[in-house]
């Protein structure tokens, strides 16, 4: 199973999930990441900090939507709607969820308050990546609606 995490520029929200994802996802299951208008860079924070995690980032890059190595059974999008971002909509026969998180890349102010939201988005993702690989997923491979169920549950609680 192919999990997408799609934003607008791939470089740091939809980078994490990947990464994160590929971490802790069982046998079977692998997340790429990509971005409708890709900045072609990698988020140095971002990747710093998966570093500080013990996740590992070797070969992953900032790619478009439109050069997927795979083609995706789920897409969960991470851009933040409700900041007023656009969200890029994925077509074709996948199963969709939302998973908003703030972008932390832009993020103004101090050191401090700039890593803070970098681990606020890290640990939103991790939790709702936790909750999703916490599913039966084996059951949910077969049920699509329920899975979609399940993934829209995990977007919208926070991970609950």
């Amino acid at each position: 199973m192919n999990v997408l995490f799609l934003c607008t520029g791939n470089s740091c929200r939809s980078l994490i999930g990947e990464a994160v994802f590929n971490h802790l996802a069982p046998a079977g299951w692998h997340a790429i990441s990509a971005g409708s208008q890709p900045t072609g860079k990698l988020n140095e924070r971002a990747l710093a900090l998966l570093a500080d995690k013990g996740i590992p980032t070797q070969g992953y890059y900032s790619k478009s939507w439109d050069n997927l190595p795979v083609a995706p059974d789920i897409v969960v999008t991470v851009c933040a709607s409700a900041a007023g971002e656009t969200c890029p909509a994925y077509l074709g026969p996948v199963l969709r969820t939302h998973w908003g998180v703030d972008d932390p890349s832009h993020i103004v102010g101090t050191e401090d308050e700039i890593n803070s939201a970098f681990e606020t988005a890290y640990m939103i993702l991790r939790a709702r990546i936790g909750a999703f690989l916490a599913l039966p997923l084996d059951e949910l491979a077969t049920d699509r609606a329920r899975l979609k169920a399940e993934l829209d549950r995990i977007g919208g609680n926070g991970a609950a």
